[in-house]
């Protein structure tokens, strides 16, 4: 049996599958684009102090110092805890880009 020819020319072929797939990415990507990607480096005292956000722990307070926690950009509450000090709550607005938080805990009088 003889090959089936098509009465389109295949490169017409190749094009018609390209633009069905530009359109498929197109109506993916549709919508509210992402704000962007966020970077935030924590300088903790003490050195003891834990990093929370969204309810997850995010790192100790050496760790995030030198490693800066990658988040999307936008509004954040971070917690920042460690044991015989008030945990401290932080409401930022996240700009992309890298942003360095510097807190000192107070400790609990004994």
């Amino acid at each position: 049996m003889a090959p089936r020819m098509s009465s389109r020319p295949r490169s017409s072929r190749r094009s018609l599958l390209l633009g069905a797939g530009a359109s498929l990415v197109t109506a993916c990507s549709a919508g509210p684009r992402p704000v962007g990607n966020a970077e935030v480096r924590f300088v903790l005292e003490p050195a003891s102090a834990r990093v929370y956000t969204d309810e997850r722990f995010l790192g100790a307070a050496r760790v995030v110092a030198v490693r800066p926690v990658q988040l999307r950009a936008g509004p954040r509450r971070f917690t920042i805890v460690a044991e015989g000090y008030f945990p401290h709550d932080l409401d930022v607005e996240l700009p992309p880009g890298l942003t360095t938080i510097r807190v000192s805990l107070r400790p609990v009088p004994p």
